[in-house]
């Protein structure tokens, strides 16, 4: 396969950005190749398009599958693997945050709310014990408003992100 410029420029920022994101930067380049190519890719085609070694993309496309961002396809008549990313960004989204809460907020909570039955009994005194609550029941909130967001359907959530800051209008909020 063969990168435009702009594809090129797509996929290198995209490699960029998961770097800050804390992915891998092979990783994030070839979800994007993925992405753009519009039809499935060997794992061959993606190390020569990219110019990475066939077993840095091996390792990749595990992680992007554990992900769910990238599904595993086989092509009538090709022994070979074929690899897609989802098309639907909502998916991709809903995909990323959904893993991002399991490896990193659902974690924290639970080491929070520990922390809260174990304030009782530790000599930290009751400011931290406060602050540790205030930070587990904004962690909550947070979870519970992410899970209401995500079983909405499509058409309600893109009206959601039209709202925007019209929603403090709607809610009768004044700054």
């Amino acid at each position: 396969m063969k990168l435009t410029p702009v594809m090129e420029k797509y996929v290198l920022h995209w490699g960029e950005m998961g770097s800050r994101w804390g992915v891998n930067r092979t990783v994030a380049q070839i979800h994007a190749l993925l992405y753009l190519a519009g039809k499935p890719l060997t794992a061959d085609e993606i190390a020569e398009t990219l110019g990475v070694a066939r077993s840095n993309v091996s390792t990749s496309l595990k992680e992007l599958q554990s992900w769910g961002l990238v599904k595993l396809l086989h092509v009538k008549g090709d022994r070979r693997d074929h690899f897609e990313a989802l098309s639907d960004l909502w998916d991709t989204f809903f995909a990323i945050a959904e893993n991002r809460k399991r490896r990193e907020l659902d974690p924290t909570l639970t080491v929070l709310r520990e922390c809260v039955l174990d304030g009782n009994e530790d000599e930290s005194g009751p400011e931290v014990q406060r602050r540790i609550e205030a930070v587990a029941k904004f962690l909550e909130r947070l979870l519970s408003w992410y899970d209401q967001i995500r079983r909405l359907p499509r058409p309600a959530l893109i009206k959601l992100l039209d709202l925007g800051a019209k929603i403090e209008k709607l809610l009768g909020s004044k700054s």
